[in-house]
């Protein structure tokens, strides 16, 4: 059986857990507290982090990672494309997602472990996060998810980051209006709801 080691409050966590819901699995959370993390989490990840995933002999880390290795072992419902150059364009956004989106997501999460970042940090990261979401809106006045009609591992990455919007305090204008009811079709999966976790659930007003 598969165990992920997930932290409660963990964005990337979040995403691993959202997609072993909707693969419908057999599977076990292991709960961690990211601020006072046991040590067996450093022996299997030597950046000493979650999300982790074991399986038997098999250890993998970074939530992408473990994602399209689920995926992949999984494959109904299939979340990657299936043609290899879908498949290589879906990692290319994913890659664009961890660096004009979640890099400033871990500015707020702090999760570099040093001292709190200075409020202009925490603000620049949040107008970032703001600008760069505004600029994916216009897509979901036609598409129903990232890629058309089909539900896939763009949706899942992004998940996390839209339920933490308020927690993050970052205010979205009128123009995102189509991004926040994309929000809304993702948050009514069910796999997206029994993945939260309830520190999660009180992030969202």
């Amino acid at each position: 059986m598969m165990v992920l080691y997930s932290g409660t409050t963990c964005p990337y966590s979040h995403r691993c857990r959202f997609v072993l819901f909707e693969k419908g699995m057999d599977f076990e959370i292991r709960d961690v507290d990211v601020f006072a993390k046991p040590e067996d989490i450093a022996l299997m990840n030597p950046y000493n982090d979650v999300p982790i995933l074991v399986e038997r002999d098999l250890i993998l880390y970074e939530s992408n990672i473990i994602n399209e290795y689920i995926d992949e072992r999984f494959p109904h419902p299939q979340l990657m494309p299936g043609d290899p150059l879908a498949r290589a364009r879906v990692r290319l956004f994913l890659l664009n997602f961890e660096k004009e989106l979640f890099a400033y997501v871990n500015v707020l999460e702090n999760r570099a472990g040093g001292p709190k970042p200075a409020d202009k940090l925490l603000e620049k990261a949040r107008n970032q996060i703001r600008d760069r979401l505004t600029q994916l809106a216009p897509i979901f006045l036609k598409n129903k998810f990232m890629l058309g009609d089909d539900f896939s591992m763009l949706d899942v990455a992004i998940a996390p980051l839209l339920w933490r919007l308020d927690y993050y305090g970052i205010d979205m204008s009128k123009n995102a209006a189509p991004l926040l009811k994309y929000a809304e079709r993702i948050f009514s999966r069910p796999a997206f709801i029994e993945a939260l976790t309830p520190s999660e659930k009180v992030m969202r007003r």
